[in-house]
């Protein structure tokens, strides 16, 4: 029996593939919960008086990360499931502020594509991440390097 829901293989990602993921909407309760594991209390996240008077952003502000990790969290389920092995290293930029009652997704581009001299039957894949919200601004970029395993074995 097929098993559905399995990520993508080296094979699958040539450089050029461009692929975006579902939108999830980032909720009040979610920015609670956020705040509050990571201790990511600052006034700007917590403080609505603060925050009217204070910030240039008068909307209920998510922190960066926040919307980051909700992109690894799409890619994840959709495209690493059994599949991925490593999370190398990225650079990340924030474009504009993500707000509750965003919905966002992620688009994304092969940007590099090669074997792995070090580990028998991976490839490494660098990709150009952009997080999108319903108004089609980007919020976030991010280039992501991982560790990929190959389906032909190959090495």
């Amino acid at each position: 029996m097929k098993t559905v829901g399995l990520g993508f293989y080296y094979e699958d990602m040539p450089v050029g593939l461009k692929f975006k993921t579902i939108g999830r909407t980032v909720t009040e309760t979610d920015l609670v919960n956020f705040v509050n594991c990571t201790g990511m209390v600052e006034v700007l996240f917590t403080n609505a008086e603060f925050r009217q008077k204070e910030s240039d952003i008068k909307s209920r502000l998510v922190p960066a990360m926040l919307a980051q990790t909700f992109a690894e969290g799409l890619l994840v389920q959709a495209t690493m499931q059994h599949t991925g092995f490593a999370f190398l290293g990225m650079e990340l930029n924030v474009v504009s502020p993500t707000i509750v009652g965003d919905t966002i997704h992620v688009e994304v581009e092969v940007l590099e594509a090669r074997l792995s001299k070090s580990r028998p039957h991976r490839g490494l894949v660098r990709t150009r991440n952009q997080v999108v919200k319903q108004t089609g601004e980007v919020v976030l970029t991010y280039t992501p390097t991982r560790m990929i395993k190959c389906r032909s074995g190959v090495s």
